[in-house]
């Protein structure tokens, strides 16, 4: 009725969501939601805000050149290694 699809890949499998459910499994395991005891909203709030943006600024990938998706992003962009090369 309001104009909404199921987003999917072209033959039918869910591998467009595969990055999102990667960033949620980590940010799951990584904050240890499961164990974890929280006081308030604001306290769940500030752990996801402050894990986002390790995650986008200090956590590195392997993937990514052993750069963080900010870092990759720029290099990416300016073609310039935003890091020393270890000799």
């Amino acid at each position: 009725d309001y104009g909404l699809r199921q987003s999917m890949s072209r033959r039918g499998n869910c591998w467009d969501n595969a990055p999102q459910e990667s960033f949620f499994g980590h940010m799951k395991q990584e904050l240890g939601i499961k164990s974890r005891k929280w006081n308030s909203v604001n306290d769940i709030r500030n752990a996801i805000d402050d894990w986002i943006d390790y995650y986008n600024n200090d956590r590195y990938k392997l993937s990514l050149n052993k750069l963080s998706p900010n870092e990759y992003y720029r290099y990416i962009k300016t073609g310039e290694y935003p890091k020393k090369m270890l000799v």
